[in-house]
């Protein structure tokens, strides 16, 4: 680009970033990291951040995008294990009050949780999901999956058609 960087509109630089972002010049790289971070381009600021030495900076980044999985792993990394182990503690806390199950169970296991305390946080987490899910739309999911495979099957005449048309005449 001939344009200088701080005369480029916003969606410019967003671009210029991410196309140089292993080359960016030292002067550009800690803007670099707030733009994209108020851009959305979180792993972008992240990647920036982290790769030109800016732990900290990338840390927050993740911390304010809520991904304390990918934070604590960047400190631990970096040789920050208590604040990795903080990391984690808050991101279990943060994951159990989002109701992200599944991130709050990879917490746990990094912070060598008892198996007891990871089952219990599957239990919620299998619990949760059922509560949201509505059989009657899932039924009519799985009925219209049915009818799919039956239509895509129904002209071929092998072993493994005449099985699975078998197998959904038996469901049915």
């Amino acid at each position: 680009m001939n344009l200088d960087f701080h005369d480029m509109n916003s969606q410019e630089r967003l671009s210029y970033l991410i196309e140089n972002i292993h080359s960016l010049s030292p002067g550009l790289v800690e803007a670099g990291v707030d733009i994209l971070a108020e851009a959305g381009e979180v792993e972008f600021a992240a990647m920036l951040a982290k790769d030109n030495g800016l732990f900290e900076k990338a840390i927050q980044v993740l911390v304010d995008a809520g991904d304390y999985l990918w934070a604590a792993l960047i400190a631990k990394n970096a040789g920050l294990p208590e604040e990795a182990e903080r990391l984690y503690r808050d991101g279990l806390e943060y994951y159990i009050e989002m109701e992200m199950y599944g991130r709050a169970i990879s917490a746990a296991q990094a912070l060598h949780m008892s198996p007891d305390h990871i089952d219990h946080l599957m239990r919620e987490g299998i619990a949760h999901e059922s509560s949201e899910m509505d059989m009657g739309r899932a039924r009519v999911a799985l009925d219209s999956i049915a009818a799919s495979l039956e239509a895509a099957i129904e002209e071929r005449d092998d072993e493994l058609s005449r099985e699975v048309m078998a197998a959904l005449k038996k469901e049915r």
